[in-house]
């Protein structure tokens, strides 16, 4: 059997520790432990750099209460002897920054990964550097991430197999509450009040706004989505207008650069979003058994938002009857009304694959001896802690390398209005209701 293909893991957003490199030894700015919304926060002339200059956000390593567990867990199992392993890279990136620019990133690493993978002896005794390729993971935004950069790639991309958990390719409602508020259910970090400036400067943010079924808009309002500026309430032109007013190098005219800027970051994160809509599997070489799409549901999740007129303009109304989880439902649509905690089911579904092509997991998939990661994931949301299942490692394995599963190890569910005997996952799993 051949080597399976290295394998790069693309976190989500905050999910990449980051430290400034400015100082002789560099500090940590941004982490499980330290969150420093000052210094991560962007500038309002150009978003690739940070407010307070001078300084050098860079990534460092990925999260580990996320996805240490997944790499280990994939390095082990995805070997056959000791003495041929297959390498598991974390891919660590600035999240804050728009996805084009990260998916240039990833290109980049994923030469690197093939370059180093060429001088390693099994590989090139197995006959990797004849066409070699990587394998992907992406969680929940690094799924996006990865599709942008196929889109751009198309068949020159070096992609053998893709495996994406939890991503919002329609997006998440939450991304609206964490730009308008500052708190929201995304990451793996606890949500604060004190993230709102910051949030509203970062571009990777509005990459997540959604465009599922769930907006209701009064009809007053132009009947467009989240990506027209005539949809937000003013306290967002605000906060920017204040934010200039302080930081830009020439604030002249605060209230037309605050226009300028949030409209600018819409207008990137919904062309992205056409990207990763147009994408398609054969346009990249693959077939609907080369990805695995795994999506979150049975948990509570924001699955509308209502938008209404005030004297002072369009204003969100936020609402705890906007979560819902009907996953029990024998009604085909109200089913729908589910998610992961972050990710809608309908911000889950991905256009370049079919209904019965989608695995579904839900929370009761931690095995019995996964009793601390049922605890978190109950305490800090079920789309972050998704990687750590064990179920999902063997799941991942399985599509790497094509392995039978001969005692019922790995499982998942059909989605909604999708019958037992239409299911088509990548590979052959034990059905669950």
């Amino acid at each position: 059997m051949a080597l399976p293909n290295p394998v790069i893991i693309v976190p989500g957003i905050t999910a990449t520790n980051l430290r400034d490199e400015y100082p002789i030894s560099p500090e940590t700015v941004w982490s499980v432990l330290s969150k420093d919304y000052t210094r991560i926060s962007l500038h309002p002339d150009n978003c690739r750099y940070e407010v307070n200059e001078p300084a050098r956000i860079q990534p460092d390593n990925i999260m580990s209460i996320a996805y240490n567990e997944l790499a280990e867990e994939l390095r082990y199992n995805l070997r056959e002897k000791e003495d041929k392993p297959v390498p598991v890279y974390p891919f660590a990136y600035d999240w804050r920054q728009p996805l084009d620019l990260i998916e240039e990133q990833l290109a980049l690493f994923i030469d690197e990964v093939i370059e180093r993978t060429k001088l390693m002896r099994n590989y090139v005794k197995d006959g990797y550097t004849g066409n070699p390729k990587v394998n992907l993971v992406g969680h929940s935004m690094g799924g996006l991430v990865i599709a942008g950069y196929m889109q751009s790639a198309g068949k020159s991309c070096k992609v053998a197999k893709v495996v994406t958990l939890a991503t919002p390719f329609k997006g998440s409602y939450e991304a609206v509450i964490k730009v308008t508020t500052g708190t929201a259910n995304l990451g793996v970090s606890s949500p604060s009040s004190r993230e709102r400036e910051s949030a509203r400067v970062t571009p990777a943010l509005y990459h997540l706004l959604p465009s599922c079924p769930g907006l209701i808009v009064d009809p007053k309002l132009p009947q467009k989505n989240l990506y027209d500026p005539s949809l937000w309430q003013r306290s967002i032109y605000q906060t920017l207008e204040e934010y200039v007013r302080l930081y830009a190098v020439n604030s002249k005219n605060p209230k037309q650069q605050a226009e300028e800027l949030f409209n600018a970051l819409l207008s990137s994160a919904s062309k992205h979003r056409d990207k990763v809509e147009s994408f398609t599997l054969k346009n990249a070489g693959l077939s609907s058994n080369d990805w695995l799409a795994v999506v979150g549901v049975n948990t509570e999740t924001r699955v509308r938002l209502k938008i209404v007129t005030t004297p002072k303009g369009p204003d969100f109304e936020f609402s705890s009857s906007d979560r819902s989880n009907k996953w029990d439902s024998n009604n085909v649509e109200e089913k729908k009304l589910t998610g992961d905690g972050t990710v809608p089911f309908e911000g889950a579904v991905p256009s370049f694959l079919k209904p019965e092509n989608l695995v579904c997991i839900t929370p009761d998939d931690f095995g019995y001896w996964e009793l601390q990661d049922k605890i978190i994931s109950k305490a800090a949301g079920f789309h972050g802690m998704i990687p750590n299942m064990n179920m999902i490692h063997r799941l991942i394995v399985r599509h790497f390398t094509g392995r039978k599963d001969y005692h019922g190890n790995t499982w998942g569910r059909s989605v909604p209005g999708v019958a037992k005997d239409k299911w088509q996952p990548p590979m052959e799993l034990d059905y669950k209701e």
